[in-house]
């Protein structure tokens, strides 16, 4: 899609996160709390990428998630606000997601922290 499609199809503050790398305030996102059975995908494309059994309550006021759908996320370095992070972006359309650390309390010890309003959600039985 162009960028003015994603302006048309998207609320201006999921624009602003997915297509102009933004954040929401932490504590703030409808999926921080959220956990219900089915699957996460990207707001932008529809993209399925992280299952409900992946996410887990990291305490840092994004939705977290251990691990991945395979082949649904994108990373690149992220040296923006004068730190050093790993971006996370939706495979098929390049949309901002969040970052991923090697941090997580899991057994994977990766934490995704990733923006709800670049996530829809999905239920699954």
């Amino acid at each position: 899609m162009t960028e003015e499609e994603y302006k048309k199809q998207l609320s201006p503050a999921q624009y602003h996160i997915l297509r102009e790398k933004g954040t929401e305030r932490p504590f703030t996102g409808e999926y921080n709390t959220h956990y219900e059975d089915g699957v996460y995908s990207c707001a932008a494309c529809g993209n399925d990428l992280f299952r409900s059994e992946q996410k887990f309550d990291s305490g840092c006021g994004w939705p977290s998630f251990d691990d991945e759908i395979e082949g649904a996320i994108e990373r690149q370095r992220d040296t923006s606000h004068g730190m050093i992070r790993t971006e996370i972006m939706c495979a098929n359309c390049g949309s901002h997601l969040g970052h991923v650390f090697n941090d997580g309390p899991t057994p994977t010890g990766i934490r995704h922290c990733v923006n709800s309003l670049s996530l829809d959600f999905r239920e699954e039985d």
